[in-house]
């Protein structure tokens, strides 16, 4: 792609070719990563690690499965899962030396720390499904029992909860990536986000109690809270990024009337 204001255009089909390559670069990357991940998995037990909230609520069972390939399909599900996050490196540098050459100076500055911020939170987010979350869940989904039922819980069933639980509670934890990029195009304002606080607040704490119902007051404030912090760093971003866009915007009206005619 072409410098701003410095290169000469680059041409179409140039950049269609730069990428391609660049794709084939983040494949190459997501293939080798998988093979490692796949490995591991083998090597450590993985689905046995993974497994550890299901286990105090399985009455000294373990997860059944009802097809020959289920564990197959599982740690390969999982080796693509940790197999992207071993080449995501490669992928974001891909990203970025495709997409840098367009962006100007300041947008460079930025596009680096928001990507590493964005993959913690997601990361944040997955951490406190997996260890904090999850558990919680489940101990309130077995605890609605009956003499006639015999929990007979399958592996692709758990997985299936589990990875799905993650992933939701890694995107609710790209909120503030969300504001921020808002805030970049104007949509969002931090007086928007000051005036709906009440109603975050509100939203943050019926959201905690749904996943934690008739828990004690030390879980729902252990889902809430995060929750409630993740819009109070929202709010930061967009005063941060709302601030510099005001900035730039004058600076440029000062320029177009310095060089305005008299």
């Amino acid at each position: 792609m072409a410098t701003v204001g410095t290169q000469a255009e680059m041409p179409f089909l140039e950049h269609l070719e730069e990428l391609r390559w660049r794709i084939l670069w983040s494949l190459l990357a997501l293939i080798v990563g998988v093979i490692i991940a796949f490995s591991a998995m083998l090597k450590f037990d993985a689905i046995q690690f993974l497994a550890q909230p299901i286990l105090p609520f399985l009455q000294g069972q373990k997860l059944v499965y009802t097809h020959p390939a289920a564990a197959f399909k599982i740690t390969m599900s999982l080796s693509f899962a940790v197999g992207f996050i071993l080449a995501s490196p490669v992928v974001a540098y891909q990203f970025w030396a495709f997409l840098s050459p367009a962006l100007y100076r300041h947008e460079k500055k930025v596009v680096i720390p928001v990507l590493i911020f964005g993959a913690m939170l997601f990361m944040g987010g997955v951490a406190l499904a997996f260890f904090g979350l999850i558990p919680l869940t489940l101990r309130m989904l077995t605890s609605v029992q009956s003499s006639v039922l015999q929990p007979m819980i399958s592996v692709e069933g758990y997985f299936d909860f589990a990875i799905a639980f993650c992933l939701i509670m890694g995107a609710v934890f790209e909120l503030p990536i969300a504001v921020l990029a808002l805030t970049a195009l104007g949509l969002v304002t931090p007086q928007f986000l000051n005036k709906f606080r009440r109603h975050a607040l509100v939203l943050c704490l019926v959201t905690a109690a749904f996943i934690t119902p008739g828990a004690d007051p030390f879980s729902l404030a252990a889902v809430a809270l995060p929750l409630i912090g993740l819009y109070e760093v929202s709010i930061l971003c967009s005063i941060v990024v709302y601030r510099r866009r005001m900035k730039r915007e004058q600076k440029r009206e000062a320029e177009e009337a310095a060089g305005a005619p008299a």
